[in-house]
């Protein structure tokens, strides 16, 4: 037999996860390679008193054991190492070797043991598990149970959180009771933080937001102890890593966060972040429970042993000490309201964005701190209830995206600037630079457009309850839908109707009628503009809008859709398509956003084109200059036909009414002129106004040749 034994792909046990590496039996020591960490075990040979073979999952184990108590578990050997690691240990370490059977029955009562830093659990004398004392973290005993709580292991995916052992009551003749004794034993093995000694201070009935309560914090050299009424916690100071005092919006309250890592633990909930939150008007007169030798020489003059001010400045100030670490403090940034932080919602919660010097945190529900380094980019985008508000949307580097919605507009431009002075990637740069001092963007949406359609309607509604208004009332309710319109309409109104206008300046009668017929044209422009609800009309002749990459992907791959899910309706083609795309990667991403990119490019080079030739602006103007001509023109034939036949009446066939021939065709042929230019894109209109013109010529002649005769 040679000097050592070697064995490759042997994993040993860590905290409940198993870490592969090589292990080699020498004359004089054992020694275990991690080939994950490197980290080298090495156990030296006379130290040696108990190896047990063992059937176990990833085929055979062995279990060494040292006089100092310690424990180490190495699997992934073969049943046919057994007799050669058997023989070695014999002759070198005088070391016997025994097998050891497991309980594979799956049992759950059976007897615990203690044995060293092991607690085993046996079944009919057979081990069933073990649980290494080292890996307790707390033991909290109820009536008839014992919980066990173990330290989390950042390697592995899965963790053996909690372990929970019923007690049967104790006997009549039993001094003990049996759960006092269990915790007892795992206390005195595990790795339990214990309250020794009397606390530095103690802050009583502070607010805490997470975990939400209100606790008794007990300030001990090396940790903190949270005291509550239903829960425990015990922080070493050790896994604190940073800390932040925060001015609430309204400036009365702070914010003093603790940020863990480890996190504490409750149950499955895990509090990387503890929230304090202080009143400023709360004051407090704080005594060190430490003489003031003590004092000077632990903490160099950062504390004395009485202190007074207010109660968050004195909590920050004890553990900026012990804990060793700066206080994280607001940075030069002021909101809108003057205020260093910003209001927004996270996760449909509402809290409040602090923008610091090298990173954002969010708080408080879910608490969140994203340092700049682990930035990848970020976005403005759009808020999806209403355009009143903005997202802002963080992208870190690992592929996560952090959504802070419903921010105010007003907002925006001490955000850009503020990640635009620290350099941040952000990927419609070009976009909101074009918007950057102008906010006005925003009031071109749709709903402030709707706002003054609907102070429209209102004027429209007060004009119907009084009924007979003035004109100028009228003017001003189309001028707070329209401003800037009326000037040009109402100088072709006049210029078309010259005659009209003069022979409707003698009667009451006719301006009555004037005044009832401009009402109507009102109510009349109201229904012809309600369906567009203030949107510009669409200019046909515009090119058309380019697809995103979305929408060439999902043309692209919509009958493979199908396909693959017959009879799949419609909706379920959207849903599964915004599942596919979603989960593809960047890479097969990029391939539609270069199309779509390029379809942009061909798009703005069409739409520049196309207002450089002209049309796009002669489309936009000539809509609304045919409704308004096309009313107008309407209403001053029904005007002239109506004047014209009452006056007859009333003056008897008098000179005053009489036209002639050439002066009722001249008229009526400009006016048809006109009438045909302004509705050269609507066929359908200008049929039926030259119905009516061919009605107005051939009966006003008439009307003429008979007051002649």
């Amino acid at each position: 037999m040679g000097d050592t034994l070697e064995f490759s792909d042997i994993y040993q046990e860590f905290k409940g996860s198993w870490n592969d590496g090589r292990l080699r039996f020498g004359k004089q020591t054992v020694v275990y390679k991690s080939s994950k960490t490197g980290k080298v075990d090495s156990i030296p040979a006379g130290e040696l008193n108990l190896a047990q073979w063992r059937r176990v999952c990833l085929g055979h184990g062995i279990k060494l054991g040292t006089n100092s108590g310690h424990v180490y578990k190495y699997d992934g050997f073969r049943d046919t190492d057994m007799e050669k690691i058997a023989d070695f240990f014999k002759a070198n370490y005088k070391v016997e070797l025994t097998e050891k059977d497991m309980c594979v029955k799956g049992w759950n009562w059976g007897t615990a043991k203690f044995s060293g830093p092991l607690l085993s659990f046996e079944v009919n004398e057979s081990t069933a598990f073990e649980v290494p004392l080292s890996n307790v973290s707390q033991c909290a005993t109820g009536k008839n149970e014992v919980t066990l709580e173990f330290h989390q292991n950042d390697d592995t995916d899965v963790s053996l959180m909690e372990v929970r052992f019923y007690v049967p009551p104790a006997q009549a003749d039993e001094r003990q009771d049996p759960v006092e004794a269990f915790a007892e034993n795992v206390l005195s093995k595990a790795d339990v933080i214990q309250a020794t000694g009397d606390a530095v201070c103690i802050f009583k009935e502070l607010q805490c937001l997470t975990p939400r309560g209100r606790y008794d914090i007990r300030i001990y050299p090396t940790f903190l102890h949270l005291h509550g009424k239903t829960f425990d916690y015990k922080i070493p100071y050790t896994t604190v890593l940073r800390l932040f005092l925060l001015p609430h919006k309204d400036q009365r309250q702070m914010f003093f966060v603790i940020s863990l890592d480890p996190p504490i633990k409750q149950g499955q909930t895990r509090y990387h972040f503890l929230i304090l939150l202080f009143s400023k008007e709360e004051e407090l007169s704080l005594t060190l429970n430490m003489s003031e030798e003590d004092v000077e020489r632990r903490f160099e003059g950062k504390l004395s042993k009485s202190m007074s001010g207010s109660l968050y400045e004195m909590v920050s100030r004890v553990m900026k000490s012990l804990v060793n670490r700066k206080i994280t403090v607001p940075g030069n940034f002021l909101g809108h309201s003057g205020a260093q932080c910003i209001t927004c919602s996270y996760k449909a919660s509402s809290g409040l964005l602090y923008p610091l010097e090298r990173g954002f945190i969010y708080v408080h529900k879910p608490p969140v701190h994203l340092r700049f380094e682990e930035i990848s980019s970020v976005n403005f985008a759009r808020g999806t209830t209403t355009t009143r508000s903005f997202d802002f949307e963080i992208e870190t580097k690992q592929g996560n995206q952090y959504t802070f919605s419903s921010i105010e507009r007003e907002e925006y431009g001490k955000l850009f600037d503020f990640v635009n002075a620290k350099k941040l990637s952000i990927k419609n740069r070009g976009f909101k630079e074009g918007m950057k001092g102008k906010i006005d963007e925003y009031s071109d949406s749709d709903e402030d457009q709707h706002d003054a359609y609907l102070e429209r309607m209102k004027a429209e509604g007060k004009i119907r309850e009084e009924g007979n208004d003035s004109e100028e009332s009228d003017g001003e309710s189309d001028e707070s839908f329209n401003p800037g319109e009326e000037d040009d309409d109402i100088a072709e109104e006049y210029d078309s109707n010259a005659s009209a206008s003069d022979s409707s300046e003698d009667g009451d009668d006719s301006d009555g009628e004037n005044s009832k017929k401009k009402k109507a044209k009102v109510v009349t422009e109201k229904k012809e503009r309600k369906p567009r609800k203030g949107k510009k009309p669409r200019d046909a002749g515009a090119p058309k809008r380019p697809l995103s990459a979305y929408m060439l992907w999902l043309n692209n791959s919509r009958e493979r859709i199908k396909s693959e899910n017959p009879g799949i309706s419609i909706t379920e083609i959207s849903k599964k398509a915004g599942e596919m795309w979603r989960q593809l990667g960047k890479d097969d991403k990029e391939e539609w956003d270069i199309k779509a990119g390029e379809a942009r490019k061909q798009y703005d080079k069409a739409k520049r084109e196309y207002k450089e030739s002209g049309a796009g602006a002669a489309a936009a103007s000539s809509p609304k200059k045919e409704s308004k001509t096309s009313g107008g023109k309407k209403e001053e034939k029904k005007r002239k036909s109506a004047g014209g036949g009452d006056k007859e009446k009333e003056r008897g066939g008098g000179n005053d009414s009489f036209k002639s021939r050439e002066f009722v065709e001249t008229s009526e042929d400009s006016s048809s002129d006109t009438d045909r230019k302004s509705k050269s894109k609507s066929k359908t209109k200008k049929k039926k106004e030259s119905d009516e013109e061919e009605e107005v010529a051939v009966s006003t002649p008439a009307s003429s040749e008979e007051e002649c005769d």
